[in-house]
């Protein structure tokens, strides 16, 4: 038995090493839960690499070159010679400050009246049912359409803008024609294409908000604008945060308007930087130029969001 009694720890420690040295094999079924993960994502990752991340790293890549459309073979490297020379162009910091300009615009009129409008249809009956289908109407209509509807309602002559105006004992405008007057006419194309979409969202957030919150605030005999300012807006902050990057996202990226309306005219007046990327590159061949000025909208794009989601993140409330 003392024999018996020794050999046992012993016979533990061989079996323990035996283990270590040769560990058993996973079962098939255990390796697949290990790798199933990665491989339910690996063509989401691919998707993104060959048509996100490659054109982003080759239009980086091009950006440092002297090349044109007409002879694609030929490509010399020029460093930052490219940048430099957008940086000098008094033009393209008129582009700048037109996208800009044209961004803030858009992005605020857009949703401070949806915002509104949302308030005003958020009811249950038929009729603002209607309503909110038809503003929400022409965020599916094709862009380029909307452009050629608008290019005609602005006709100086046989438009029908002008046509009301001179009806009201008004005089004509010069919707598209004078610099002062054809961004803002492009910023009210923009407005309208994208103030139904974003009311409907907002209704969307108002719906969300429980109904026992308002009814504490009635208990405590809050007045509707401090309701509004309390509780509406803190809770909608979610909303608003995700329409503030989708539309500024959205309006860096305007291209069909302008290319229909304006072609960046009068006097560059409308020249924004997508269609100036395209003018560059389309028009002048100058392909050096025009991915130099794309990497600078993706910085743009790029800085705008992370600016966006340091100073909002904070103000925004998840309940």
């Amino acid at each position: 038995m003392q024999n018996e009694a020794v050999a046992k720890p012993e016979i533990e420690m061989l079996e323990s090493a035996h283990a270590q040295a040769w560990p058993q094999q996973k079962p098939a079924w255990g390796r697949w839960e290990t790798i199933r993960p990665y491989a339910y994502v690996t063509p989401a990752l691919l998707f993104f690499a060959l048509f996100f991340f490659y054109p982003i790293g080759y239009v980086m890549y091009l950006s440092f070159h002297d090349w044109s459309l007409l002879n694609l073979e030929a490509k010399e490297w020029v460093g930052f010679a490219n940048f430099t020379e957008l940086f000098q162009e008094q033009d393209f910091y008129q582009v700048v400050i037109n996208t800009g300009l044209f961004t803030v615009l858009t992005v605020a009129l857009g949703i401070g009246l949806a915002f509104l409008l949302a308030l005003w249809l958020n009811r249950k009956a038929k009729i603002y049912g209607i309503i909110q289908g038809t503003i929400f109407s022409p965020h599916i209509i094709s862009l380029v359409s909307v452009s050629m509807l608008w290019m005609w309602m602005m006709d100086p002559q046989y438009g029908l803008l002008n046509a009301v105006l001179e009806a009201l004992g008004l005089p004509a405008y010069t919707w598209l024609s004078d610099t002062k007057s054809a961004l803002l006419s492009l910023v009210l194309v923009s407005v309208w294409k994208v103030v139904g979409y974003n009311t409907i969202v907002f209704i969307a957030g108002l719906q969300s908000i429980p109904r026992d919150i308002y009814e504490a605030a009635e208990l405590d005999r809050s007045s509707r604008i401090k309701t509004l300012y309390k509780i509406t807006v803190p809770m909608l902050s979610p909303t608003i945060f995700f329409l503030l990057v989708i539309n500024t996202i959205s309006s860096f990226q305007v291209f069909d308007t302008i290319a229909i309306m304006t072609q960046g005219g009068p006097v560059s007046s409308t020249n924004m930087l997508v269609y100036y990327i395209y003018e560059q590159g389309m028009d002048f061949f100058n392909g050096g130029i025009a991915s130099a000025a794309s990497v600078i909208l993706l910085g743009l794009v790029g800085l705008l969001t992370l600016v966006h989601f340091a100073f909002m993140s904070r103000r925004v409330h998840y309940r």
